[in-house]
């Protein structure tokens, strides 16, 4: 059953890359401006080899780990504290209510005056990125656990930090993994941004740098490589939240 779900899973991109071909075959526009997937895969293969792909993205993967990261954190901390003392949410919601709706590429032009185009610029921008989503996900997974249960843990003597690490936070982690999930796509979609912009190294930066060349070879190879990226991320919060549940669900 396994193997059958596999391969229906690579059949529609199987048979996406044999219309892609063919489409090209028939040399409706020139190829320059659409490649074959043929093309495509060994441009992909001599970037990989002469080293120039696999650096663009060590340099975007290490951005959006760092910016991910302290940003998911502090979305957790944050959240995990407003969700549980009401007074401290009432100090701070107004003031992240206010922020949270500022686009995360809003933030750039300021930031390049603050603290100037290097590599902090792209990072402190996943870090907005990923902090306010979490951080709402957090508070809202916190505000959903049933008043009932945390009573009974109450009732049978548990402390409030048992009642925290023991019965808040694991009820919590559906919600704060959906906020993960989704905001380990959008970190992609804004270093890549940031790198276009402002940055010249990573895979944002060799796609415009491809653009200015007319090489859409290369440009399919960075979507595509973005989009690969995305999913193995969106994958990997499945796993652990998977992991993480299984034995209380």
């Amino acid at each position: 059953m396994r193997t059958r779900n596999i391969l229906d899973g690579f059949i529609p991109i199987i048979a996406f890359a044999v219309i892609w071909e063919g489409i090209a075959w028939l040399h409706i526009v020139p190829e320059y401006i659409f490649p074959s997937f043929s093309a495509v895969m060994r441009e992909f293969y001599h970037l990989t080899v002469n080293g120039v792909l696999l650096n663009n993205l060590a340099s975007s993967l290490f951005r959006v780990l760092a910016g991910f990261l302290l940003g998911s954190v502090a979305g957790i901390m944050m959240g995990t504290v407003m969700g549980c003392r009401q007074i401290i949410n009432r100090s701070f919601n107004p003031i992240f209510t206010l922020l949270y709706p500022i686009p995360t590429l809003g933030w750039a032009p300021l930031l390049m005056i603050w603290i100037g185009i290097n590599e902090m610029l792209p990072i402190i921008l996943i870090f907005l990125c990923s902090f306010f989503p979490v951080l709402y996900n957090t508070i809202t997974g916190i505000r959903s656990v049933d008043d009932d249960v945390i009573k009974a843990a109450k009732t049978l003597g548990a402390s409030d930090r048992k009642i925290l690490t023991s019965v808040i936070l694991p009820l919590a982690v559906p919600n704060i993994f959906t906020g993960l999930r989704l905001e380990a796509g959008m970190a992609w979609r804004v270093v890549i941004a940031a790198e276009m912009v402002a940055i010249p190294t990573g895979i944002g930066a060799l796609l415009i740098r491809s653009e200015s060349l007319l090489r859409v070879d290369i440009i399919i190879v960075c979507l595509m490589v973005l989009s690969v990226m995305c999913l193995v991320f969106e994958r990997f919060f499945q796993y652990i939240e998977t992991k993480m549940t299984k034995e209380w669900r």
